[in-house]
């Protein structure tokens, strides 16, 4: 796939960001999309707006494009978040995670009263059935594995590339990519994956569809879902 849905579906939602803006700034090749045509009102139009990013590559590529950035103690509420998604089904229910930046993208996600999340039509599905990510407390990986298996998935800790030994998250913590198969009832299933204790947080995002817009790039132009 060519990188134009992206492109169209980041531009789209840079579109949507006003002056004052306090911005969350998600983690991912379609968001930085959208930091690149935001680099590009600032600079061209003077857009002046707050990111709050959700990862140290989410900060570093911001600040490549002149966004200023802070955190959530200094903005606690967002005006809106702009964040990429593994999987989007109907309902708006969404899998995250493959950066492995789910826990962050989702304090971030609940501090913002919209979301857009930006994404490709390969990402949009009938029904969750990709890998959900679970980060993990490393004291607890073995607790958190097994019953992570009695929920009946398929844990596997996720490698390092161009390093031995496990990814690490912002955060200091390891990560599960859990195949689940195709997933029913997703609010459920994060439910129950939440309650275990050692998990910070999963990949899931099922109470958020209120407040969510999709935008799916095609290769001119972009289709835009949401239930509101």
């Amino acid at each position: 796939m060519t990188a134009e849905p992206k492109r169209n579906a980041g531009y789209r939602a840079a579109a949507m960001v006003e002056d004052g803006m306090a911005v969350g700034l998600g983690t991912g090749s379609t968001v930085f999309f959208a930091m690149e045509r935001l680099g590009e009102r600032i600079a061209g139009e003077g857009l002046s707006f707050t990111g709050i990013p959700t990862s140290y590559q989410a900060a570093i590529r911001a600040r490549r494009y002149g966004i200023p950035l802070a955190g959530l103690d200094e903005y606690p509420e967002l005006d809106v978040a702009i964040d990429g998604a593994d999987q989007v089904d109907p309902a708006l229910n969404l899998i995250k995670g493959r950066g492995a930046a789910h826990l962050r993208e989702k304090c971030v996600c609940d501090a913002a009263r919209e979301v857009i999340i930006v994404v490709d039509p390969s990402k949009t599905v009938d029904t969750l059935s990709a890998p959900v990510p679970v980060e993990v407390l490393p004291f607890a990986l073995a607790g958190v594995s097994r019953r992570l298996s009695l929920l009946g998935a398929a844990p596997v800790l996720r490698e390092g590339v161009k390093k031995d030994g496990p990814v690490v998250t912002d955060n200091g913590n390891f990560i599960l990519d859990c195949d689940f198969g195709v997933i029913g009832e997703p609010e459920g299933l994060e439910t129950a994956i939440a309650a275990i204790p050692g998990v910070l947080e999963c990949g899931l995002f099922t109470a958020y569809t209120e407040k969510i817009t999709v935008i799916v790039g095609e290769k001119i132009g972009c289709r835009v879902v949401s239930l509101h």
